[in-house]
């Protein structure tokens, strides 16, 4: 068994712009701070990297390198949820999701599509410049507004945009591999990828593509009411990527999972900071000690309530103390009386 690496944080949901938010060097020296020893990079956001430029140039990803090193963090993993959002966008989001992309680019899907798949080729080439294994992404979704099936879903509709989805990210997936690197869905509503069964389709239509790995992070089950704990004995062997979120989910004889148009203070299930929801954190952490995950502990800071600079300096001490430092000797180890096959033989009365 491995020990977990942590704990990381999540810069997406931090960056701004006042220091010491607005610049890669600035929030490191913040995080550091707080007793983080890693970042997740949110790579669609300049203040902090120019994708393109990493993937394009060893040496500009050597100096992104150096200032994180400076601070004395290492760089977790690259994100590209915006860019991955736009992989696959129905019709019906169009003018929701074209701020994910350049001004430029709105209003054409078709350009939109061609520069999302481009980014993720970036980030592929700039994970290996920075000597990552693995990389976070959405699947994007072009099913989403038919997950309840009324009206009627058409006879293939599903096999139809599953086959569609898996066209457009084989090429990709292609791309992580070339560079040896994973790619990490993160499970979540909103996306064709939004829980085990979805995914299993999608990776049946990638021909079990090694690198089509997972993102794991429980506060999206919680919210779907699904067994998160054993999500991870279903799928060990793919999670790659750990956030670290906390969620609660309260329904009420007026609201349940659909969260009846409500803000997400108001909502029946919201996201919370770590130690503030239901998620069962100590069995998680064991489950993945005893499946020897080997990555990063990566906090992501989405609370409805509580302000995110004193969710971040709760959150270190928190993933900290859940950490399992694993063991490398049986417990019982005092009791062994040695043995041989002949002794075994002995004790079983096999002549």
């Amino acid at each position: 068994m491995t020990n977990i690496k942590g704990p990381g944080i999540f810069l997406a949901q931090f960056m701004g712009d006042t220091a010491p938010f607005n610049s890669l060097a600035s929030i490191c020296q913040w995080a550091a701070s707080l007793g983080f020893k890693g970042v997740q990079i949110p790579s669609w956001d300049a203040r902090c990297i120019d994708l393109q430029k990493a993937a394009e140039s060893k040496t500009y990803a050597d100096e992104i390198r150096g200032i994180v090193a400076a601070a004395g963090l290492e760089i977790t993993e690259l994100s590209t949820h915006l860019q991955g959002q736009l992989v696959a966008v129905n019709p019906a989001y169009d003018a929701l999701f074209d701020g994910f992309a350049p001004e430029a680019l709105r209003g054409n899907p078709k350009a939109r599509t061609e520069w999302a798949v481009q980014q993720l080729k970036y980030a592929a080439k700039a994970s290996q410049n920075l000597g990552l294994n693995a990389h976070a992404t959405f699947s994007g979704a072009l099913l989403w507004q038919t997950v309840y099936p009324w009206p009627q879903r058409p006879a293939g509709l599903v096999e139809t945009g599953f086959t569609e989805l898996a066209k457009r990210w084989m090429p990709i997936l292609n791309e992580f591999d070339a560079n040896g690197v994973d790619l990490c869905y993160e499970i979540h509503p909103g996306e064709d990828l939004h829980d085990g069964v979805t995914y299993e389709m999608f990776l049946e239509k990638v021909n079990n593509h090694p690198r089509a790995c997972l993102l794991y992070d429980p506060s999206h089950f919680v919210l779907q009411c699904l067994d998160y704990k054993a999500y991870i004995d279903h799928y060990h062997e793919r999670i790659k990527m750990f956030h670290v979120k906390d969620a609660e989910f309260n329904p009420t004889g007026k609201q349940g999972v659909y969260g009846g148009y409500q803000g997400w203070v108001e909502r029946a299930g919201r996201f919370r900071s770590l130690g503030d929801g239901q998620v069962d954190f100590k069995t998680i952490f064991s489950k993945l000690a005893q499946y020897n995950y080997t990555g990063w502990a990566i906090m992501e800071w989405e609370c409805a309530l509580k302000h995110p600079e004193t969710g971040a300096a709760e959150g270190a001490p928190f993933i900290q103390q859940h950490i399992i430092r694993v063991t490398d000797k049986t417990f019982d180890d005092f009791a062994g009386t040695g043995s041989d096959e002949n002794f075994n033989k002995t004790i079983l009365s096999i002549n």
